[in-house]
């Protein structure tokens, strides 16, 4: 660690790249989960301010994607990349993959902010971490932008330049097998002609989801805050738009949220009228008392790192071998419908909400390799 930190000191003073360990100073914050380090970076020169949180690296260097968002505050920011990289841990764990949790937030606007200096300054940063971490694309960053990053330092994975490239079509498979187990494990059949799927978010990954939930039968009712996409899925799924929370009363057997997280709180949950919720987004429950809230109201809840893991699974793939091996990917994508399945049936067994049953799947994988 001494040596490390030696090399960052080095990165740092020979360019404006300020970086910081804060993992004291946010300890405190939801979402601080005994994580191993949180590092701030800042150039006020280059317009960079990112935060990384490495949860664990108990099986294998710390994978997660970076997210470019203006969060309403500092601590916001800190708060989802402490959360989100508990929930990459946890995903990787539960997927098999020799890999711990990481993740990273850039506060700023990627329509506005988003330059080649920006960019180059976080390159830099990934460098001094000395591949403790290793990122990915998420919100607000593209994979042309994780070619630029892959330019410039080899802790970028899902790159289109001898990479796996775009991992969303994978996210949303895994989305869509795992909602058929779902939906099989609640009713006894996965036929999905006339069932009723209120997607929340068109972006890459819920526009793949809805694709295939249509080429299925599914009536489908969506909402983006792009007006063009909802535009697009009315004509080419035959989709009923709504405009913002009311997705989460429709008319629907299903909810898949798709967008960005804390979608299923206090205030949401007596709103919906599903009585399953499978969709791709990190950190649906704003708390953890929502995953009871869901289990009480008698809503089946796929837990989202278990769910959505198909993308880290396809980005997992190039990293260490060397070698991407899409037959692999597609096989261990399979198995998520099996692993949904062994969680909704332990819930039912201990009484137990399907979060609180995955999270201790999670933990029990990480803590046998630690010993």
């Amino acid at each position: 660690m001494q040596n490390a930190l030696k090399s960052r000191q080095a990165v740092s003073a020979a360019t404006t790249l300020e970086i910081s360990d804060i993992t004291a100073e946010v300890a405190s914050l939801p979402g601080f989960d005994a994580h191993e380090q949180v590092w701030l970076g800042r150039d006020a020169e280059r317009g960079l301010e990112a935060i990384v949180a490495i949860h664990t690296t108990t099986l294998g260097p710390a994978l997660g994607g970076t997210r470019i968002w203006p969060h309403a505050s500092f601590e916001a920011g800190v708060t989802d990349a402490l959360r989100l990289s508990r929930g990459m841990s946890f995903k990787s764990a539960i997927a098999g993959l020799a890999l711990g949790g990481g993740k990273a937030v850039i506060m700023a606007d990627p329509r506005k902010d988003k330059t080649p200096d920006m960019l180059a300054a976080y390159a830099e940063m990934l460098n001094a971490l000395v591949g403790q971490y290793i990122t990915a694309e998420d919100v607000g960053m593209t994979l042309a932008d994780a070619d630029f990053l892959a330019e410039r330092t080899p802790n970028v994975s899902g790159t289109t330049k001898g990479g796996s490239g775009n991992p969303s079509p994978f996210t949303a498979l895994g989305t869509f097998v795992g909602l058929k187990a779902a939906l099989q494990h609640r009713t006894g059949s996965d036929d999905l002609k006339g069932v009723r799927v209120a997607v929340q978010g068109l972006g890459s990954v819920g526009w793949a989801l809805c694709a295939r939930l249509h080429a299925e039968g599914a009536v489908l009712t969506v909402c983006d805050l792009d007006d063009a996409r909802t535009e697009r899925a009315a004509q080419e799924f035959g989709a009923t738009s709504v405009e913002g929370p009311a997705i989460i009363a429709a008319d629907a057997d299903i909810f898949a949220p798709c967008a960005l997280g804390g979608v299923l709180s206090a205030q949401t949950i007596p709103l919906l009228r599903a009585k399953i919720v499978a969709g791709a987004a990190n950190n649906q429950l704003a708390t953890a008392a929502d995953g009871e809230r869901l289990r009480d109201t008698g809503i089946l809840y796929a837990p989202d790192y278990v769910i959505n893991a198909g993308g880290v699974i396809n980005v997992a793939a190039e990293i260490g071998s060397g070698r991407y091996n899409v037959d692999g990917v597609m096989d261990r994508v399979g198995r998520i419908p099996a692993t949904l399945t062994r969680i909704f049936e332990r819930a039912h067994q201990e009484g137990r909400t399907t979060d609180a049953v995955a999270e201790v799947m999670a933990r029990e994988i990480i803590e046998a390799a630690r010993r």
